[in-house]
């Protein structure tokens, strides 16, 4: 499995971005996906994660209401869409898969079997 993440760069404090990953192989209709950062001289943290069904996500409580995780099965990709940004969401952002149809939030990094390579968001004010 190989998860490639795209779609960062630089925005404006109040805007929008779109993260993408896409995945290989076969299993990504039966894995759980989450997003992760990591910003400069902090520990990675959970952003969201969605189920395979898409039907359920958990989001941390910083981008609750702003950030939007999707999924669409059939292109084997999970989206992040990100709104109402601000200059403390700028990190580098992985995505992670997990192998699991379990609905549990997956909070911890460790619980993840595949990571992308990150993607940088950077948000100026």
């Amino acid at each position: 499995v190989q998860l490639q993440a795209y779609g960062g760069g630089l925005g404006q404090a109040g805007g929008s971005l779109r993260l993408s990953c896409a995945a290989s192989g076969r299993t990504f209709s039966r894995s759980l996906m989450g997003w992760f950062r990591q910003a400069p001289g902090k520990e990675r943290e959970f952003v969201t994660s969605i189920a395979w069904s898409g039907t359920t996500a958990y989001y941390a409580d910083f981008v609750k209401g702003r950030f939007t995780i999707s999924r669409d099965n059939a292109k084997n990709t999970v989206y992040l869409q990100m709104n109402s940004l601000k200059p403390e969401d700028t990190a580098l952002y992985y995505c992670a898969m997990e192998e699991s149809t379990t609905r549990a939030p997956m909070r911890q990094w460790t619980e993840y079997d595949y990571w992308g390579q990150g993607t940088q968001v950077t948000v100026s004010s």
